[in-house]
């Protein structure tokens, strides 16, 4: 009998035990995260950089009823092309002619079927260059192939002048250390308002680099941009 109830007052006293020690765990956590203090900040590093790679596509219309006929027109329009723009001084390697796109108008359901030509050819030819400024010039001055026979078709979907920038890992070192900076100098700025001393960082996370246009008149101007969130301790 005595002993059944000294080991139900063992068990009792195990039992207090284990939630004052519950008791006291949960304090220390809560007194833990009173004490950490931080502060989230973020830097950012911007550049406006020209545009070191364009492709320009030209793209040239025509129709007829004989595919022999248009074959030939073809690439005697491709040579003008070619040699038009070789003779401005782009390499007929950063020059790629593709095979025309061939309509039949009498095998489109949905075209009227009175058009006077069966036959309708389109022709890209692209120009991929780091010559940008050279291209831009010539873009400007396309109008002279008209004077060779050659209307350049302008405002389809696949006919937009690309403007690229390729050297962003040139640029990445810099900007992430200027971002990174800005962050600290915030960082500091808020532990001097508050009367603290800025400590170790916590975390640190780069955001992705982003290449956009400027603006949509000056699409041969890219903007580069990167966002660092640095989590820093702070301290008395």
């Amino acid at each position: 009998m005595n002993t059944s109830k000294n080991n139900i007052i063992a068990a009792a006293i195990v039992a207090v035990g284990m939630i004052m020690m519950g008791y006291n765990i949960q304090k220390g956590l809560e007194n833990g995260l009173q004490d950490e203090r931080i502060v989230s900040v973020r830097g950012l590093s911007e550049r406006t950089v020209p545009a070191d790679k364009v492709v320009w596509p030209l793209v040239y219309k025509e129709v007829g009823n004989d595919l022999t006929i248009l074959s030939k027109q073809v690439n005697s329009k491709n040579k003008i092309i070619v040699d038009y723009l070789t003779s401005k001084g782009i390499a007929e390697s950063e020059i790629s002619i593709a095979s025309p796109e061939i309509i039949d108008m009498q095998a489109e359901r949905y075209i009227n079927q009175n058009v006077p030509y069966r036959y309708n050819l389109r022709t890209i030819i692209t120009v991929s260059s780091q010559q940008v400024e050279l291209v831009r010039n010539l873009i400007a001055e396309q109008g002279e192939l008209l004077d060779k026979g050659i209307a350049i078709v302008s405002g389809e979907y696949d006919t937009q002048v690309n403007y690229l920038f390729t050297g962003l890992n040139d640029l990445k070192p810099d900007m992430i250390a200027e971002a990174t900076r800005n962050a600290r100098e915030a960082a500091e700025q808020f532990a001097t308002d508050s009367e603290s001393k800025l400590g170790k960082i916590k975390t640190a996370t780069q955001g992705q680099f982003s290449i956009t246009d400027r603006d949509q008149y000056t699409p041969y101007l890219k903007n580069v941009r990167v966002v660092t969130s640095v989590v820093y301790y702070l301290k008395d």
